[in-house]
């Protein structure tokens, strides 16, 4: 088991690793410690467990950025067996949050293979899930800061805040609550509110402060408070901010280990220190590198900008999805296509990437075909869908999928050979030529060897070669395109088994009357 905690040690030395009692979210274990140089590794059931989470808004379908956050979190929590991955619901945004999305994400998840411990559905004893539902508990600690004079309302409207920002970025200045309503005394406060005026709730920084932290990803991160200015926390129709109300639930539900993106990295200095406020117990954060077109750029629908939901209509398998996205910014070595309790089992941090991850749509087939060949047969059969099953006899399935198994990358490719096998061919001229240049002799023993044979692709071709003499290419290339139609495809062998013999004497005679009638 591997951990980066902000554990509380007491530490005796014990040769080359260390005694220590831990304590973290008030629970106290006895282990054995190694530091190693990417990670504190205990030895032993400590009685702490690698917990992550994934916390979406349902705000719309989810992306390639935030599924691969969740699959990266799944699988840094399955890595470890004990491990546990939760599902927390963020609808505090009342206006954009919708329950379709929240049953979008469930099933998004659950098709690509991703199970959670607590969250919808399983519940779990940090519930609930939903902060819709945790507004008291956030009034809680609302007033500990309070109380703490931690927090202070603000009045500020947004247009006079755009203006101080815009008057900053002017001067050349980050953008920042310069602290106007911080020293508004009681009184003045009082008189606002009596005169109907709204605030949100600010969490009120130490002034000079540096606030680090170790990122599991980046490394040692390092914040003066200064430069961060006092945040909202409570927004002025009561609705709570992401900043305060994440921080607050990921450590009230034990969460260890965060990965997001790294447009969030400095969020996490407000949120320790929010934390930090209220003695809650602190956690490592680790933010992943943002996925890019494959020249660098910002992704566009073309290139990667769409959902999950596309992937799945386009044909794609949740199998090749996994195994893609698993490898978009995290290094496996030469660890092959692999099912998703494979992935966790060799998913580490310190193999995540601190430069951008490039989306690939080549690698992504490539997987894709990867996923094609490894399914099991019944799963290939079911994706292949209902117009490949109505035209396939069931005396033929196996065969069929045995046979187009290495052809195809997508359902619609399926489909094709369906109605190359069992629906005839059409030519090109192309093709055509093909036929004529091998001349009427040739197929008109393909015919002969056809009547007279078992109807395999052994005995035909056996014949074909002992009448005419023709071997190799130009023995195969002619009866690929009058029994397929096609150049390359499926071998040979089990596509004439699949035609049977009646058809394959009709296909042969087609080319004979192609070539009279030429």
């Amino acid at each position: 088991m591997g951990l980066k905690l902000p554990l509380k040690l007491n530490v005796c030395e014990l040769s080359m690793n260390y005694l220590a009692i831990l304590r973290y979210n008030g629970r106290f274990a006895i282990a054995i410690l190694n530091f190693g140089r990417d990670n504190l590794r205990i030895q032993g059931d400590s009685g702490i467990h690698m917990k992550t989470r994934f916390a979406p808004s349902p705000t719309g379908l989810m992306h390639l950025g935030n599924v691969r956050t969740a699959l990266f979190s799944a699988l840094l929590a399955h890595s470890e067996s004990e491990g546990r991955f939760v599902l927390r619901i963020e609808d505090t945004d009342e206006e954009r949050s919708e329950l379709q999305y929240v049953d979008a994400v469930q099933e998004d998840l659950q098709w690509l293979g991703i199970q959670w411990e607590e969250g919808p559905e399983v519940n779990g004893e940090y519930g609930p899930y939903f902060q819709s539902e945790r507004h008291d508990l956030y009034n809680g600690y609302y007033q500990q800061l309070i109380d703490k004079k931690l927090a202070y309302p603000c009045f500020c409207s947004e247009s006079k805040l755009e203006m101080v920002r815009k008057a900053q970025r002017a001067a050349g200045q980050p953008p920042r609550y310069p602290g106007t309503c911080r020293s508004l005394s009681a009184e003045e406060v009082a008189a606002k509110f009596a005169e109907g005026q709204k605030a949100s709730l600010r969490f009120s920084l130490p002034r000079g402060e540096t606030i680090d932290f170790t990122d599991a990803v980046k490394g040692l991160q390092r914040f003066n408070s200064d430069d961060i200015g006092d945040f909202i926390i409570r927004r002025s129709n009561g609705t709570p901010s992401f900043m305060f109300c994440n921080a607050i639930d990921d450590s009230l539900m034990k969460v260890t280990h965060v990965l997001r993106g790294e447009d969030h990295l400095t969020n996490s200095p407000r949120q320790l220190m929010i934390l930090k406020a209220l003695g809650l117990p602190e956690l490592t954060y680790g933010h992943i590198s943002m996925i890019t077109s494959k020249e660098g750029n910002k992704l566009s629908k073309r290139e990667g900008s769409f959902s999950i939901r596309d992937l799945r209509e386009d044909g794609y398998l949740p199998e090749a999805v996994v195994n893609y996205m698993a490898r978009l910014g995290h290094y496996f070595g030469d660890l092959g296509f692999s099912s998703i309790n494979e992935l966790a089992k060799n998913f580490k941090i310190a193999s995540l990437s601190k430069s951008a991850a490039r989306y690939d749509e080549e690698q992504l087939k490539y997987w894709q075909k990867e996923a094609v060949l490894h399914i099991d047969a019944e799963t290939l059969w079911q994706w292949m869908g209902q117009e490949v099953h109505d035209r396939v006899p069931a005396s033929q399935k196996q065969l069929f999928i045995d046979t187009v198994r290495p052809n195809i990358v997508f359902p619609k490719d399926a489909l094709e050979l369906v109605q190359m096998l069992f629906q005839g061919v059409s030519l090109e001229e192309t093709e055509k030529n093909v036929l004529a240049e091998a001349g009427i002799d040739f197929f008109k023993a393909a015919v002969s060897c056809a009547e007279a044979g078992d109807g395999t692709w052994k005995n035909l071709t056996s014949g074909i070669k002992e009448q005419t003499g023709v071997k190799g290419k130009k023995l195969f290339q002619p009866l690929r395109v009058a029994l397929t139609g096609q150049w390359h495809g499926p071998e040979l062998g089990p596509v004439v088994s699949l035609l049977g013999k009646e058809q394959l004497i009709s296909r042969l005679m087609d080319a004979v009357k192609l070539i009279e009638g030429a």
